[in-house]
C-alpha cells in the first residue's frame, strides 16, 4: 500500500503558501521557510519591518512611483520573505547554514546573495521571478535551485 501523505517537498511547500498569507504586501504574497533535517527552523513572509506601517495601511511606494516588478528592490517598505526567514532564525539563535529554503517564489538577486552568504544548501520554489541574475549567482555558487510544480 502506498503512503497517502504528501512528500516532504509537497509538505514544506504547502506550508510556505500558508506562511505567505501573513504577507502585508499589496502586490504579492510570498512565504518562505528554512528547513534542516526535516524540521522547520524559521519562517518568513514579505512585509514592512516590525513597528513600521504596513503597505496595505499606507499604500505601496512602488506602485506610487510606477516601479515594475523585479526592479529597484531597494525602493520598497518591505523585506522579502527570505530575508525575514534568515532574520527570524538569527533572533532565535539558530544558524541557517546547511538548511534548505522553500519559498513560494524564486528569490531575487538581493535575497540570493544573502542566501549564498548564509550557506543555504539548496532552494526549492514554486513560481519564477523576473531576475536572471539570481539563477546565475545560484549556479555559480553551486546551490541547487529547483522549481516544484
Amino acid at each position: 500500500m502506498s503512503d497517502p501523505r504528501p512528500s516532504w517537498h509537497e509538505y514544506f511547500m504547502s506550508i510556505t503558501e500558508l506562511v505567505a498569507q501573513r504577507s502585508t504586501c499589496t502586490r504579492r504574497y510570498v512565504g518562505a521557510i528554512l528547513v534542516r533535517d526535516k524540521r522547520i527552523i524559521s519562517t518568513g513572509y514579505n512585509g514592512a519591518p516590525s513597528g513600521i506601517s504596513h503597505c496595505f495601511d499606507v499604500g505601496c511606494l512602488r506602485e506610487q512611483q510606477g516601479i515594475p516588478s523585479g526592479e529597484r528592490h531597494e525602493l520598497c517598505r518591505g523585506l522579502h520573505a527570505e530575508q525575514n526567514a534568515i532574520i527570524q532564525a538569527s533572533l532565535q539563535g539558530s544558524t541557517v547554514g546547511g538548511s534548505t529554503l522553500y519559498c513560494t517564489n524564486m528569490p531575487c538577486a538581493i535575497c540570493t546573495k544573502m542566501l549564498i552568504n548564509s550557506q543555504i544548501s539548496e532552494v526549492y520554489y514554486r513560481e519564477g521571478y523576473a531576475d536572471t541574475l539570481s539563477s546565475s549567482l545560484m549556479a555559480e555558487a553551486g546551490i541547487p535551485l529547483i522549481q516544484l510544480g
